[in-house]
Order: structure tokens, then sequence, then C-alpha cells
């Protein structure tokens, strides 16, 4: 069963779909916009956003959607609940529901969920003291004890931003050695308010109404200790959400959308935005960037502009 045609089908909409809705709509393009479950994706979760250009008293996760999303309805998007399950060139985009939509592009902002850690006391106090953005949540925990699970370049660079807030910092990995880049190793082993425990993995996540520490094991020994953490932050990698894409287009090894100039992907008329791709600086503000800047490209391609 086929729909009607568009200019351009958006696939998500989170801030980068939702930015590249408004440049699409307001250029004149008949957008659909697709999401899975609501508006807004990861950004939902957030409970005070503050690094948000315009807001200097901070803004809600919830609210900042809803104010793009009502904006991006002013210019004309229109909305659809409903995942996406296969994308073909053409531009063909088929959904669960079995309806096969016709576009002369697409724009994919599927966004990346955090991997967790799947222990006890993850989920219950998620935004109650667990994060997976110290950028994002940091400020929150100025002059508190805080513990990062985790030792790649992310783990490592969210560590050396919090540092600079918080009273100490713990780290916790699961190997004798960080995995992040030696530059990056050298600026938390040499602070003296930062404590690694080597060879140890996170068992639960302790607390009442919000975090109250950490239950760790030591895997050599198997010993297990309590580490006392107002906030537990967590780096063991994201997750994007491509699974439908594979075998449509180009991925990288960890399955994000590999982009070209103005963030074309390896098929004809599809461009990509937001936490999907494989950018480096994973934040609200470089999302809509990203949104804005595949909307432009998109209207190019579309009155066959290059």
């Amino acid at each position: 069963m086929q729909s009607d045609n568009y200019d351009v089908i958006i696939i998500g909409s989170g801030p980068a779909g939702l930015s590249a809705g408004i440049y699409c709509a307001r250029a004149g393009l008949k957008t659909l916009m697709f999401e899975k479950f609501s508006a807004g994706g990861q950004l939902l979760r957030i409970e005070n956003v503050e690094n948000y250009p315009g807001f200097p008293g901070g803004i809600s996760g919830f609210e900042l959607v809803e104010k793009m999303k009502l904006q991006a309805r002013n210019f004309g998007v229109m909305f659809e609940m409903e995942e996406a399950v296969d994308i073909k060139s053409g531009i063909q985009v088929r959904v669960a529901s079995g309806k096969t939509h016709n576009a002369k592009s697409a724009i994919i902002a599927t966004g990346a969920r955090p991997k967790k850690l799947d222990i006890k006391g993850e989920a219950e106090f998620e935004g109650r003291g667990v994060s997976y953005c110290a950028t994002c949540d940091g400020p929150l925990f100025k002059n508190k004890e805080v513990v990062v699970v985790g030792g790649g370049d992310t783990a490592i660079v969210e560590s050396i931003y919090l540092m600079r807030l918080v009273r100490k910092l713990t780290l916790v990995h699961r190997r004798d050695a960080l995995r992040a880049a030696k530059s990056l190793q050298d600026k938390v082993l040499k602070e003296n308010k930062a404590e690694i425990k080597w060879n140890s993995v996170p068992e639960e996540i302790l607390g009442d109404k919000k975090v109250s520490g950490i239950r760790i094991r030591d895997i050599k020994i198997n010993k297990i200790s309590q580490v006392q953490a107002d906030g537990v932050f967590i780096f063991v990698g994201l997750q994007p959400q491509t699974e439908f894409l594979k075998g449509k287009l180009d991925l990288d090894e960890k399955g994000f959308i590999v982009t070209g100039p103005d963030l074309k992907t390896s098929l004809p008329g599809v461009f990509a935005c937001g936490d999907a791709t494989n950018n480096t600086f994973k934040q609200i503000v470089t999302s809509c960037s990203q949104g804005a800047t595949a909307a432009h490209a998109c209207w190019r391609y579309v009155e066959g502009l290059g």
C-alpha cells in the first residue's frame, strides 16, 4: 500500500530531525516526519537543558521539544507516529504498518541511545543521579562526588570535564589500563581529585530517592566494595539506531551512518544528521546545526542544484 508523494521524508524527530523539518518546510518542501514513539528522542530524558542558546535559566527537554515541534508544525511539517523499517532508492520508505511512502529525498535523524550497564538501580535512578552526558548534567554535581564508568576516549574526556566541577571523581574501569589516548589519560592520572578503581565492574547503583553510591566488584580478587557518590555517569558507548539501514547505505564498523559533503549518504537523495552519524561532538546544538545543513542540501537536491 502506497501513500502520497512528498518532497522529503524525515525519519526521526529529535533535535536534528525537528531542525531539518523546520528548514525543509520553511523552504517550501512538502515534508513528512516519522517518529517511532514521540517527538524529542533522548532530549525528553533531560530534566533541565542549561547549555542551549537562548535560555539563560535553562529549559526542560520536554518544553524545548514542544517548542521545536510547534515551530515545525507552524511551517507545515506533517507528523506520523510510525516506525520506519525500510528505505529504498527512489525514495521509498516503508513503515511498520505496511505503508510505503514515496518522496524525492529523505533525511535520516534516528539518533543513538547510550549503551546501558543493565544493572540494578540504573533504570530506577536515571535522571535522579544516573546520567549518560557530563556536558548536560555535570553542573548539577558541582562540589559533589561522582563515579564515572568506562575507560575509553569518551569516558576520559567527560571525566576531564567533570573534574572542573566536582569535589571527587572515581573512575571505574574493568581493565588494568585505560583505552583512551595517552594525552587524555595523563590529564586524569595526574589529577589529585581522581581515583581509579582498576579491574572493577559495577554491580548495583544504590540510593533511595536519588543516587547515594555504587557497588563494584574487583574481578581479579572477586571482592565487592561500595563507593559513595551523588551521581553515576556511564560512558560505555553509544548504540546508533540504524539497524534497519544495514545493507541499504554505508555504515561504519559501529553502525553509525557514514556521511560525505553536505551530509550525503551513499544512497542518492538520502542525507543524515545528528547522533546517528559519525560526528564526534554529540550535543543538542550540534544536532540542530546538522539538521539545518542536511535540510539545505536536501532542498538543493530536490531543486536539481546538486
